[in-house]
């Protein structure tokens, strides 16, 4: 449970690490007599520039957050331990997803791809807290609400032109 949580808080703090890198640029000069002379540089690190860490209003985030573990105690009956874990995992989810959306809104495809990677995290932690059970059938609630058919042709409807199950 601990290295996914861990995992996702790598991920959230990863731009701010970039930042903090330098690199070392070596001069040399030569005189057409004499010994050599070297001297080091250290010029900070030329990436591009992050956006600036923007954090969202933590009474939403815990607003959010307490909302899912609610509906998830309920539909999941979740111990008091239970929810208590289930608690913090979407504290943190909620507010890694929150800050993306506000950091990445101009760069839809690296705020897609960090909230899919915070999402994959949740995942991982959540399946160690729930029992086999909960977590099977939070599953099917969460397939049901995304719209995923968790068997090849469940949407209903055969396809126009084939026989269908008449």
């Amino acid at each position: 449970m601990k290295t996914p949580l861990l995992a996702a808080l790598l991920l959230l703090a990863a731009p701010t690490l970039l930042l903090a890198q330098t690199t070392t640029a070596k001069v040399k000069t030569k005189t057409p007599v004499g010994p050599t002379t070297k001297t080091k540089t250290t010029l900070p690190a030329t990436t591009a520039p992050a956006p600036p860490k923007v954090t969202p209003p933590e009474a939403q985030v815990e607003a959010r957050a307490n909302a899912l573990t609610s509906n998830m105690q309920k539909a999941l009956a979740l111990s008091s331990e239970q929810v208590e874990k289930v608690r913090q995992i979407n504290l943190v989810s909620v507010r890694g997803v929150e800050s993306a959306r506000l950091t990445y809104r101009q760069d839809v495809r690296k705020m897609a791809a960090i909230i899919d990677d915070i999402g994959q995290a949740r995942l991982a932690t959540l399946k160690n807290v729930l029992t086999p059970t909960q977590f099977d059938r939070y599953q099917r609630k969460r397939e049901e609400k995304m719209g995923v058919p968790s068997s090849q042709g469940s949407q209903g409807n055969p396809v126009p032109g084939l026989p269908g199950g008449e």
